[in-house]
């Protein structure tokens, strides 16, 4: 029974990085993620002046209250969509004149609800070039607080950039939310600042952020739950698989967690208590249909393992995907397309229809996003020949991902451990 060591999880990193800046003393993160996207952030600290100590094992960020050390600086932040929209508000409660940019693809990704609502608020912001979007420059002089009315209905990440700034304004934060998408990642915020020393209160739509500050921890970083659904995938489409994931367990802060009830519907066995999660693949892949607002992080990985099904799986309100590193719905729809299946899509929905057209091994189009090759990973191991434009990209949340997806596959059954992930012929190296 492969039992997993999933990387330290993104979300809780990149907030955890927030914290820790924020906060008053030297706080150590134990067993961070180091991807792309997290580097980028801890080296936006750095620009901004704060003091980040690696070592193989653990982060320590020496926290400031007051804001950033430097009163100028122009910050990369690279594909991250949490450092291109946590780094701006952290900075908007410090003393000076702050640039930030990212690549092309951040570019395009929408930031307008969380920078109006910082207008609201009295942040001297200015977009560069399109409004709502990257490059901006914040020229900050503290930030008062007071109430402020939000949509969050694009991205949950608006409401924890604004959260996490609460504790810094000098009276505190009153966020009425008019709309949320993927709600459990505010909670994995609210208890992250409960952790720090800050209690959110919440009195219907609207979230009662205390002033007062952070105090400095040590603090654990769970695995990434995002990252562990190809892995139970996996087990899920193989009979007989079985896949543990030390250390998600019934203490979980992820949300994405909940992916596993999808699959126990489809038909596998899962198991969680406190110490991880299991998952049996049983033979028996029921198709259904779900919603996934609150998880949609794990559409893709569903949509890849959909043509095995039984019967459609549809899934539902996921608009938001839309607007990630890629437009998620139109890219799984299209991958499957070239791999024969039959597909359907609507403004916030997929239907996978399995079984009209034989499944056929092709070359799988990753649109610069790391959840299509993880996830389309899963397809191949029902359709030996699959191969990617672009398999490097998965180093933005998870570097080792073919490493370790490679030894996974060879100790499921029916597989040789001497398999080859990929046709080489057809691999690109990042």
């Amino acid at each position: 029974m492969p039992a997993v060591d999933i990387p330290g999880s993104k979300s809780v990193t990149a907030r955890a990085l927030f914290l820790a800046a924020a906060a008053d003393g030297v706080t150590t993160l134990r067993r961070p993620l180091r991807s792309d996207d997290t580097e980028g952030f801890a080296e936006g600290l750095t620009r901004l002046g704060y003091r980040v100590g690696r070592t193989p094992d653990a982060w320590q960020i020496d926290g400031r209250p007051q804001g950033p050390a430097v009163t100028e600086a122009d910050v990369y932040c690279r594909d991250g969509a949490t450092t291109a929209r946590f780094l701006p508000t952290l900075a908007a409660a410090g003393r000076g004149t702050y640039r930030f940019d990212a690549s092309p693809q951040m570019r395009r990704r929408p930031l307008l609800p969380l920078t109006r609502a910082l207008r609201d608020l009295g942040v001297d912001l200015r977009h560069e070039e399109a409004e709502g979007h990257h490059p901006l420059t914040v020229r900050a002089s503290g930030v008062e607080g007071g109430e402020v009315v939000l949509d969050a209905g694009q991205s949950s990440q608006y409401l924890t950039a604004l959260l996490l700034l609460g504790p810094l304004t000098r009276k505190g934060l009153r966020i009425r939310v008019t709309d949320l998408v993927s709600a459990p990642y505010v909670e994995i915020t609210i208890a992250m600042m409960r952790a720090f020393g800050v209690e959110v209160r919440r009195e219907g739509t609207v979230y009662v952020v205390p002033p007062g500050g952070y105090r400095a921890t040590t603090y654990d970083i769970e695995p990434d739950a995002s990252t562990a659904s190809y892995f139970f995938a996996a087990a899920a489409v193989t009979p007989g698989a079985e896949v543990t994931v030390r250390g998600l367990g019934t203490g979980a802060l992820q949300g994405d967690l909940a992916f596993v009830d999808v699959l126990r519907r489809m038909g596998a066995e899962v198991s969680v208590d406190a110490t991880g999660t299991r998952v049996r693949g049983t033979g028996e892949l029921r198709g259904l249909t779900t919603t996934m607002r609150d998880i949609s992080d794990t559409m893709p990985t569903l949509a890849a393992i959909a043509p095995f099904a039984s019967g459609p799986v549809r899934i539902e309100d996921v608009g938001n995907t839309r607007v990630k590193e890629c437009d998620r719905l139109e890219a799984c729809a299209e991958n499957l397309r070239r791999l024969g299946v039959e597909v359907a899509t609507g403004p916030d929905w997929i239907e996978i229809r399995p079984g009209a057209h034989p499944v056929t091994p092709t070359e799988i189009t990753s649109y610069g996003d790391h959840r299509m090759v993880m996830s389309f990973a899963v397809t191949g191991l029902r359709v030996p020949g699959i191969s990617f434009d672009d398999p490097g990209c998965v180093r933005k949340t998870f570097p080792g991902f073919h490493e370790a997806f490679g030894e996974l596959r060879g100790q499921l059954p029916g597989w040789p451990t001497t398999s080859r992930p990929y046709p080489p012929s057809r691999r690109k190296r990042a």
